[in-house]
């Protein structure tokens, strides 16, 4: 497993507003559409591609284009929705799935109630969308279901980890072909299970529904 950590100044910067708690949910919804554009950058750099054939104005050439099968984009809902623009900002021509999972606040166990993907996922590269790695029940879950379909290359992209659900990752998942891009990684996870210093709950800031 390969684990990279964004380093920039553009990305600090942007996850210190989404960190304030005044930062209201429009602009989080914004910042983070940009905040995962970025991401993806590093998320897409051994994306597949493939030589085509072109013709300039001056002269024909060689490049390249996105290999098929296209890459596949699977937001975890709900947070994870709200990456998923920022991620298709780069790749506009990726096929998009969903995943719905629910984790039980006693235990922190993941639950998965629905999904719309391909059948087979044999040759896909796919990215999974999350705005937070906590314990990292959620995520392994999701990587567990997309190798259950054939899927053999896979890419989390989160805003925050904590080291908890990296490790997590690391230990249930060795010499697979997983990658994780983090915005940052963060000191810990509270009693709750809650990333800390964190930005609270990204769904509840994403939708205006924080209390």
């Amino acid at each position: 497993m390969r684990v990279h950590v964004a380093d920039h100044p553009l990305i600090t910067h942007k996850l210190t507003v989404l960190r304030d708690a005044t930062t209201p949910s429009s602009t989080f919804r914004a910042l983070a559409k940009e905040l995962v554009t970025l991401l993806a950058y590093e998320a897409t750099r051994d994306v597949r591609v493939e030589p085509i054939e072109i013709q300039t104005p001056v002269t024909a050439t060689t490049g390249v284009q996105i290999a098929s099968p296209r890459p596949l984009v699977v937001p975890i809902l709900r947070a994870g929705l709200g990456m998923l623009d920022g991620m298709t900002a780069l790749l506009p021509t990726a096929e998009v799935g969903f995943l719905g999972m629910v984790r039980n606040e006693e235990t922190l166990q993941p639950t998965t109630y629905a999904n719309r993907l391909p059948d087979d996922l044999s040759g896909r590269q796919v990215f999974v969308l999350d705005p937070m790695l906590a314990t990292g029940g959620s995520m392994l879950a999701a990587i567990r279901y997309l190798f259950d379909r054939g899927a053999r290359d896979v890419t989390a992209v989160c805003l925050l980890g904590a080291p908890e659900g990296l490790g997590l990752l690391e230990e249930a998942l060795p010499g697979e072909n997983v990658h994780v891009v983090l915005g940052a990684l963060d000191e810990r996870l509270n009693e709750k299970g809650y990333i800390v210093p964190g930005l609270g709950d990204a769904g509840d800031r994403l939708y205006g529904t924080a209390h």
